[in-house]
Parts: C-alpha cells; sequence; structure tokens
C-alpha cells in the first residue's frame, strides 16, 4: 500500500482489507446470532437492513452476503461533514425507500464518530414507528462518541482512535470511496 493523494490532502496507509474483513465476519456471526429466528413468524418479523448512504455501500454488501437470515434492503442519504469535519448539522438529503412502522431495523453505517448522524437517524425512525433500532458499524470511535448515556452501538467491527480515514466507502469530500484498504490523514 502506497500513499494515495486525494485534494489537497495526503493519507497513508491505515488498515489492510484483509485484516479488517476479519472483523467483518465476527461482526456477521454476531448477527446471525442475534437475528436467528427472524422472519419465523410475519412480516414485522423480517429486519429491515438500513444502508446510509454513501459510505455504507461496501460494508453493506460484505454484510449481506454473510446474513443468514431473511431481511429486506433500504437506504436513505444523509450527511453531516464537510471536508474533514463535522459540522454538527445532519441533512437528510434522500428518504427513506420504505415504511419502517412496528419493523425491526438494523442500520448499517460506514463509522460512527460523535454519534450526532446516528442521533438524529434514531430520533426520525422512531417518529415513523419503527419498533427496534439497532446500530452496526464498520469502524467506531468510541472516545468521540457523545450519546453513551442515550444508547449504544450494538455491532461493530473494528474500535479505532479518532482520526480522519478514508477508503472502502469513506470519503474526502466525495473521493477515496473506491479504495479497497484503508487510510489515515497524514499530517
Amino acid at each position: 500500500m502506497e500513499k494515495i493523494k486525494l485534494y489537497d490532502k495526503v493519507f497513508r496507509p491505515y488498515i489492510p482489507y484483509e485484516e479488517f474483513i476479519c472483523d467483518i465476519e465476527k461482526t456477521c456471526q454476531k448477527l446471525n446470532q442475534d437475528y436467528k429466528d427472524c422472519g419465523m413468524g410475519q412480516q414485522e418479523d423480517i429486519p429491515i437492513i438500513l444502508c446510509v448512504l454513501n459510505g455504507a455501500i461496501p460494508f453493506t454488501a460484505e454484510v449481506l452476503r454473510r446474513l443468514d437470515f431473511p431481511c429486506e434492503l433500504s437506504s436513505l442519504k444523509l450527511s453531516s461533514y464537510e471536508g474533514t469535519c463535522s459540522t454538527g448539522e445532519v441533512k437528510f438529503s434522500q428518504p427513506l425507500t420504505c415504511s419502517v412502522k412496528n419493523r425491526r431495523i438494523l442500520i448499517i453505517e460506514d463509522i460512527v464518530d460523535t454519534g450526532c448522524t446516528i442521533q438524529a437517524l434514531r430520533k426520525h425512525l422512531q417518529t415513523l414507528g419503527a419498533k427496534d433500532i439497532r446500530i452496526c458499524t464498520l469502524f467506531y470511535k468510541e472516545e468521540a462518541f457523545r450519546f453513551k448515556e442515550e444508547f449504544q452501538i450494538d455491532y461493530y467491527a473494528r474500535s479505532i482512535q479518532n482520526q480522519f480515514i478514508v477508503g472502502f466507502g469513506l470519503d474526502y469530500n466525495e473521493l477515496g470511496r473506491n479504495y479497497k484498504d484503508i487510510y489515515i490523514l497524514d499530517e
């Protein structure tokens, strides 16, 4: 792995794909265990896998390949980043593609840091009548997470330090999503 340049920033190799794909495997084993009885009853019992666009697309694809239980797939788009910093304001730019009323929701996110985006999404889903909301993220910046008293991250593949990363869906102003490996800002 070599350094990459995106606009005005240089990023150095951080986590190779082969390393975090093992973390994804372990996370999916937990999901399969926790959701093993889903879908045996009514439609409401079948969970909706909710992909947060665009960053979670690669992670969602990896997760879906490994799930052993019936599920539906939906998506929505929201963001709170400009450049390398969170704006603190969550923007919903594409609405949900299905109804979540009385449904079990498994949010799939690429990364959770402050938790502002997930908090806004949770409140939105609760308002729409979701009966169970769980969160699964590829990367979790636990030291940056602000909502520990209000809710928890149910599943995460890997905990990382509070540093800016790109690759495997994560971007810097929309660039860098296509890299298989994870890169960290080279300051």
